[in-house]
Parts: structure tokens; C-alpha cells; sequence
């Protein structure tokens, strides 16, 4: 069995959301399509990676107050868009450091997945910091709670908004395997072959074998070296099959 689904397929939402008051419009950024979702007033975009950046910047332009809760992700230090970085600067990221440099099977990609929040969100993209703050997009510390029916603040401030957006990411929705492969954040795996169960195998996870894993590139990648490991041990257990049935003595007459 080939667990192709990845990371992202249940968005996730904290369990306080549910006290906040009922006339506050909520929504997950999977849900969200356009301003005219939401109702005059404030915003509070609970994330602070690509999803809640390019959301923030389409909305500072109806008018709404926006604040950006949750720490920064980091940024591409490059605009993606110029001649430079799409002949060079873009090959060099996504063909090299991401896809070979940043991988499971060197030194450096080792140390950076050991550091990695696999539930935090990359780096921004298309959106760069400076970019928000001309926007108005007001950055504040993570949201912890709601008080009052209002969201509230680590630094115990209450925003008083219409409308939060929850750009809190996705969870990747394996409750249905029900075997022992998983640890805390992830299946138990060596690039994509669970450990402990000979015959489950996984694809689209984050850093699989490398930072680019969950891009096109790298999920080809992936899923060439699972059907690889697939077909050799099918082969293997065919060989042992026929050797066995050489070895089997002959029917009596």
C-alpha cells in the first residue's frame, strides 16, 4: 500500500476557536476565496506564512485592519519575478540547495530536518516582510486563546476584530491506517519505507528525503525510489517463492 495523500489534507483549527463569539465571520484559508467573504472590520489572520501573506495583501487592498498573528517563517531574500532570479537565483534554490544540498543524505540537510518543525510553514515566497508593513499588516505575537469571545493574544492583548482567518495549516489525516508507524510528527520511515511495516509505504510527506519533497521535482524522486524498493522486494519474495519450490521433494507416484 502507497499512502500517496501527504501532509496536507485536514485543515487544522484549535479547539478554542469554537468560543469565540458566533458574529465573528471564521474560516480556514482553505476555505477562503475572496474578501467579499467577510464582513466589514478587522481581520485577524492566525499564521504568519504564505497562505496568511498573500491573504493579508489582498485585503489591505478593501480597506480592512489586519493583524498577523504567530511567528515569522522567513523569507526568500529575492523577488522571484526579476530576470535574475528566474535564469538563476530560482534554479539555484529549488534544482540545488533545496533538492540536492538539503536532503536526508548529506551532513547539512540531516542537521536542518532535525531542526525543523515539520508543522511550521516554509519560508515566504512571493510576499516579503516589507511588503506587509507598507500594506498596514500589523505583526503581533501568536494567538493564544479567546476571552470574552474575542481572540487573545500570548501577550495578553484582545483584538477586538470581525474576522479570523485561521491559516494554521493542515494535519495529514492517517487516523484510518491503524498500525503502530507513527511518532510524534510523522510515519516512521526511511525515505517513504515504513519502518516497521514491510509492505506500507508513504509519499508527499514534508522533507521525505529532502526540502524539496513536497514539490514536484521531489515528490518524482520519492516516488521512484518507493517503487524501486517496492519492485526489488516483490522480485526478491518471487526468487525465494521459486527457490523454495526447486528445493520442495517431487509428488509420489
Amino acid at each position: 500500500v502507497i499512502v500517496a495523500t501527504a501532509h496536507h489534507q485536514k485543515p487544522r483549527v484549535p479547539e478554542f476557536a469554537s468560543q469565540l463569539e458566533p458574529d465573528i465571520v471564521q474560516m480556514h484559508s482553505a476555505d477562503y476565496k475572496r474578501p467579499s467573504q467577510l464582513r466589514e472590520g478587522g481581520v485577524l489572520l492566525v499564521g504568519a506564512g504564505n497562505s496568511a501573506s498573500e491573504i493579508a495583501m489582498e485585503l489591505s487592498r478593501h480597506g480592512h485592519p489586519i493583524w498577523m498573528s504567530g511567528r515569522g517563517t522567513g523569507h526568500i531574500p529575492f523577488r522571484i519575478d526579476t530576470f535574475l532570479a528566474r535564469h538563476l537565483l530560482v534554479p539555484l534554490v529549488l534544482r540545488v540547495m533545496f533538492h540536492r544540498v538539503f536532503t536526508t543524505g548529506t551532513p547539512i540537510g540531516r542537521r536542518m530536518r532535525a531542526k525543523m518543525d515539520l508543522h511550521k510553514g516554509g519560508p515566504l515566497v512571493r510576499v516579503k516582510p516589507r511588503d506587509l508593513k507598507a500594506a498596514g499588516v500589523e505583526r503581533v505575537p501568536r494567538t493564544a486563546g479567546v476571552q470574552d469571545g474575542l481572540p487573545v493574544l500570548e501577550d495578553g492583548r484582545v483584538l477586538d476584530v470581525a474576522n479570523v482567518i485561521w491559516c494554521t495549516g493542515f494535519t495529514p489525516g492517517f487516523s484510518w491506517i491503524k498500525l503502530p508507524v507513527f511518532g510524534e510528527a510523522e510515519p516512521l520511515h526511511e525515505r517513504g519505507v515504513a519502518t516497521s511495516e514491510p509492505g506500507l509505504y508513504f509519499l508527499g510527506l514534508e522533507f521525505q528525503y529532502a526540502f524539496s519533497s513536497v514539490m514536484v521535482q521531489g515528490a518524482g524522486r520519492d516516488a521512484e525510489h518507493v517503487v524501486g524498493v517496492l519492485a526489488s522486494r516483490v522480485e526478491a519474495a518471487r526468487t525465494a517463492a521459486e527457490g523454495q519450490a526447486e528445493l520442495a521433494p517431487a509428488p509420489q507416484e
